[in-house]
C-alpha cells in the first residue's frame, strides 16, 4: 500500500455489474493475501437487476475503527445515479473512475477524473460485461497500488465462480495493463 493509514474505495453501479463480488475480492486480496486490515460493506436491491448497487472497501495496514468510507481516495462509477450520488463523497485529491459511455461526468471536477471504457473493453476482452468491475480492479491496483496484482488474481481464484475463474482473471490483467 502506498504511503497511507487508511485507503478507501466505492465501487458503485448498477445490480448485475458484478460490484458486490469485485468488492469482496478486494476485501479478501487485502487482507488476506497482502496482510492488511480491511473491510467490505455493500449496499444493494437483492430482487431487482439495474437496481443501485455499490461496494465499499476500506483497506489499512492498521486496526479499522470505522468501517464505513468517510472520504473515499478512489470512486470507480458505472451508472449515471451512482456518480452522481457518489462524487461528493471522494477526496478533493481523489481519483474517479468513469466508463464515459455510461456516465457524463463533471470535467471541471476537483478530483481527478479518468474516463474509460471500460463495459467495451470487458466486452472486447472476455466478450461479457458482467466482468467490467473485475477489469477496473485491474485498474486500480495499477493506478493507485493499494492492492497488490498478485494477492487480486489469488482472491479471484478464491472468490469467482469456478467456471469463471480464467475469464475474470483475463478481464482483471486487462485492466492492469491498460495504459493510463
Amino acid at each position: 500500500m502506498k504511503n497511507t493509514d487508511r485507503y478507501e474505495i466505492i465501487l458503485a453501479g448498477l445490480g448485475g455489474q458484478g460490484l458486490i463480488l469485485s468488492g469482496l475480492i478486494c476485501a479478501v486480496a487485502a487482507s488476506i493475501f497482502d496482510g492488511n486490515q480491511a473491510v467490505q460493506t455493500q449496499s444493494y436491491a437483492p430482487l431487482a437487476r439495474g437496481a443501485p448497487s455499490r461496494s465499499e472497501i476500506i483497506i489499512s495496514p492498521k486496526q479499522i475503527d470505522y468501517p464505513e468510507v468517510i472520504k473515499a481516495d478512489i470512486l470507480m462509477a458505472l451508472s449515471q445515479d451512482s456518480y452522481d450520488e457518489q462524487k461528493s463523497r471522494v477526496k478533493d485529491d481523489g481519483i474517479v473512475i468513469v466508463d464515459p459511455d455510461l456516465v457524463f461526468y463533471d470535467k471541471n471536477s476537483k478530483q481527478k477524473v479518468i474516463a474509460i471504457p471500460l463495459t467495451k473493453m470487458a466486452l472486447e476482452a472476455v466478450g461479457k460485461e458482467i466482468v467490467t468491475s473485475i477489469l477496473a480492479l485491474g485498474i486500480i491496483s495499477k493506478l493507485t497500488g493499494a492492492i497488490s496484482k498478485n494477492a487480486l488474481i489469488e482472491a479471484i481464484k478464491k472468490k469467482a465462480p469456478k467456471n469463471y475463474i480464467d475469464l475474470n482473471i483475463k478481464a482483471f490483467e486487462t485492466g492492469y495493463d491498460y495504459k493510463l
